[in-house]
C-alpha cells in the first residue's frame, strides 16, 4: 500500500510542477501587471511543492527500494541520465528563485507590480521555465524506459 501511495504522489507531483512552471512562464511571458504577478507567484508555490513532492517520494522510494532494490538505481545509466535532468532542473531554477522570492517580499511591502517584476527579468524567467518544462518531458521518458527495465 504504501508503494502505491508513494508511486501516486511521485506522478501527481509531475502533473501539478508540469502545469505550475508551464503557467508560471505564460504569466511571465510579457510585463506583469498585479493579476499576472500573483499568478505567477501562486505557479511558483505550486512548483515548489511540486518539487518537494518528487524528492520526498523519489528518496524514499530509492532509498526503501519499494519498486525496485536501491543497487538496481545505483547502477543504472538511465537512473544517472533521470538524476542528471533533475539536476539541470535544480540549477537552473536557482535565479527564478531568488528572483521571485525578492519581488514577493517587495510586492507584499507594496511596491507596484511593474516595478518589481521588470520585464526582462519576467521573460527570462519565462524562458527557463519553459526549458525546465522541457527537461521534465525528457525526465518523464527516461523514468518511463528506466521502470521498463532498459
Amino acid at each position: 500500500m504504501v508503494r502505491i501511495a508513494l508511486a501516486g504522489l511521485h506522478l501527481l507531483a509531475l502533473g501539478i510542477g508540469f502545469g505550475a512552471v508551464i503557467d508560471r512562464a505564460g504569466a511571465l511571458r510579457s510585463s506583469p501587471g498585479p493579476q499576472s504577478l500573483r499568478r505567477a507567484f501562486t505557479a511558483d508555490s505550486l512548483w515548489g511543492i511540486a518539487a518537494l513532492l518528487w524528492i520526498g517520494t523519489g528518496v524514499w522510494r530509492v532509498l526503501a527500494g519499494s519498486e525496485k532494490p536501491t543497487v538496481y538505481y545505483a547502477h543504472s545509466p538511465l537512473f544517472m541520465a533521470k538524476m542528471t535532468l533533475f539536476l539541470l532542473i535544480v540549477v537552473l531554477e536557482v535565479w527564478p528563485m531568488i528572483t521571485l522570492i525578492r519581488w514577493r517580499v517587495a510586492y507584499a511591502r507594496g511596491r507596484s507590480a511593474e516595478l518589481v517584476a521588470r520585464s526582462v527579468e519576467a521573460r527570462r524567467i519565462a524562458m527557463i521555465s519553459y526549458i525546465e518544462a522541457t527537461l521534465l518531458i525528457a525526465m518523464i521518458f527516461v523514468a518511463v524506459a528506466l521502470a521498463r527495465g532498459l
